[in-house]
């Protein structure tokens, strides 16, 4: 399972979203989070997964990357099913299960699925958008080209989009390491996958500690090399590659735009819809 973990990998490619500016590409994104969440009806969310698939396909990523990096949201996503159906207030629709303290509706099965499929285009559509098409270096400068402005006022714009990038740089590093802890106390006798669950958190004990301890050693060891090029923040710091735009980025940000406006057209003109946030 912990294999499956995509978040924060970078695969590499030649894809038309590979060569749009990160910086366009950071806007996509909240774009495309906005969009998401402004859905109102079944039919714009039919248009957004329709939307989303297109941006999958346009990345030339594999469909078993992207269904991979699905597999670990599958328990978030049954908590979700469960939180809706068993805490809903509301007594709309078809009466389904009637049960001393239990009370489904068949809207509250609609509004969980839609809760669900929201959650995982979401994960989809950022992912590919950023950190499967964006290098780590890339990405650094886009964040820190965005708030450059923030610098009038003595924010370390810098250090801060350098902080963001190796966290999210480092999160496939760490879980290979932890598969690598697992895997060697597996081989020591440890049993990490039956009993009941404070016993499956007591076995995690030999597995963290180890863990810290790595990931201590690693940014010291990343500290020592940024010291030893002489890593001294944005002070009189260059770029080798300065980010530029092109007209597809221009033709990106126009179509994420209409795609926005459909969505608020959508709600306005459908009127069959359901409000889930």
């Amino acid at each position: 399972m912990i294999s499956d973990i995509t978040l924060g990998q970078y695969f590499p490619g030649r894809s038309p979203i590979h060569r749009l500016d990160p910086r366009f590409k950071i806007i996509l994104t909240i774009l495309f989070m906005v969009a998401l969440f402004s859905a109102r009806n079944i039919f714009v969310y039919a248009a957004m997964t329709l939307f989303t698939v297109l941006l999958v396909l346009a990345s030339r990523i594999s469909l078993r990357v992207v269904l991979r990096g699905i597999r670990p949201l599958l328990f978030i996503l049954l908590f979700t099913v469960i939180l809706h159906v068993l805490m809903s207030t509301r007594t709309d629709g078809r009466l389904l299960i009637s049960w001393k303290w239990l009370t489904v509706y068949d809207m509250d099965l609609y509004r969980a699925g839609v809760m669900v499929l929201r959650i995982v285009l979401l994960v989809v559509g950022t992912s590919v958008l950023l950190s499967y098409t964006t290098t780590p270096i890339s990405l650094t400068d886009a964040i820190e080209s965005l708030l450059k402005p923030l610098a009038a006022i003595r924010v370390p714009v810098h250090e801060f989009a350098m902080m963001m990038t190796i966290a999210l740089r480092f999160i496939p590093t760490m879980l290979e390491e932890t598969e690598k802890i697992m895997n060697a106390q597996k081989a020591r006798g440890a049993d990490l996958s039956s009993g009941n669950p404070f016993k499956r958190i007591r076995a995690l004990i030999p597995v963290l500690i180890p863990l810290i301890v790595s990931a201590f050693q690693r940014a010291l060891d990343l500290a020592t090399a940024m010291e030893c090029r002489c890593y001294r923040g944005s002070k009189g710091r260059t770029k080798l590659v300065k980010l530029k735009s092109t007209p597809a980025d221009a033709v990106a940000l126009l179509f994420f735009a209409a795609v926005l406006a459909g969505v608020y057209v959508g709600n306005a003109l459908i009127p069959i819809g359901i409000r889930v946030g």
